[in-house]
């Protein structure tokens, strides 16, 4: 038998448990939802820009260190990462203006300011801005989460001009309290839980918060940097979930979901698979290019519908 854990946090107050924060619900017995227009299927892209500190552990690497031990600073896989973000991004840049699409950027905070020119360019093109932690780390290092969610959204609040209300902790990390933090902070939705095809409400002690479905199926960072997939894969797996979830969608709405960082996908040789996957979806009538806000929105209209 599993003994029930649960956390303590300063006041005492107790906090859920993922169960205790959403029922368990099978897709097969809700009520079918419903895209406007004729529509059936969303596709929601979802570009990641990080920060990645000299001074600490890179979040990830491309080039195994000699003898296994890691030595900081680690410039070979700093400099990997930085190479996104001086010339990939660019390349997402030109594909999204080419294709009329405003993507969603979960974006560290810090970015804006130390990469102030590719802030500003997203801004230009209307690229809606989700929090994504200030810097990259997992959020159970954070020595004050709180504090550090405040600071993140104040700075993107400031630099955009309109409070970020959507969510992606840094590698999907949450503690058992974020939901709460987040909450509390204006946060009206989160890509954190990726158990669904459609959009779930969970608990929080400051009301119900919106899960959109984020993917780790459809992420760059599972295929290439853990997976080791060639570049080609990238449209293969997105094209097979594509054309499934569009014939499911005759009944009921349904949204593909796309994770990107410049530092992957926006490589010379795996641009032209990216590129490929949004001339295939473009040929079948039915799919919308959503942000996650506008996602949120009909979400919640439908519910308040229904």
């Amino acid at each position: 038998m599993i003994k029930r854990v649960t956390k303590k946090t300063s006041g005492a107050a107790r906090v859920m448990l993922p169960r205790e924060r959403s029922d368990y619900s099978a897709i097969v017995d809700r009520p079918p939802l419903r895209l406007p227009s004729g529509a059936r299927i969303v596709f929601w892209s979802i570009v990641n820009l990080e920060v990645w500190d000299i001074a600490a552990p890179m979040a990830r690497q491309v080039l195994a260190p000699p003898t296994g031990v890691t030595h900081l600073p680690d410039v070979p896989n700093w400099s990997w990462h930085e190479y996104g973000m001086r010339v990939g991004v660019w390349r997402f840049f030109d594909l999204f203006k080419r294709e009329k699409i405003r993507p969603t950027l979960a974006i560290n905070a810090r970015v804006v300011e130390d990469y102030r020119r590719v802030a500003e360019e997203a801004k230009r093109d209307g690229w809606e801005f989700m929090g994504h932690s200030y810097q990259q780390g997992p959020i159970h290092k954070e020595p004050n989460q709180k504090a550090m969610i405040a600071r993140s959204l104040d700075l993107l609040e400031k630099f955009c001009g309109r409070r970020p209300v959507g969510w992606l902790g840094p590698g999907l990390t949450e503690t058992l309290e974020t939901p709460d933090l987040l909450t509390a902070a204006g946060i009206k939705y989160i890509g954190d839980w990726v158990y669904d095809d459609e959009p779930t409400t969970i608990r929080t002690k400051n009301g119900p918060l919106v899960t959109l479905p984020y993917t780790m199926e459809l992420n760059d960072i599972p295929m290439m940097a853990v997976q080791h997939h060639e570049g080609e894969y990238l449209f293969k797996r997105a094209t097979d979930q594509f054309d499934r979830l569009y014939a499911e969608s005759e009944k009921r709405a349904k949204i593909l979901a796309l994770a990107i960082h410049p530092y992957l996908s926006g490589q010379p040789h795996r641009i032209k698979y990216l590129e490929a996957i949004y001339e295939y979806t473009r040929k079948f009538e039915g799919v919308v290019f959503w942000t996650g806000e506008e996602i949120l929105d009909w979400y919640l209209k439908s519910r308040a519908a229904g």
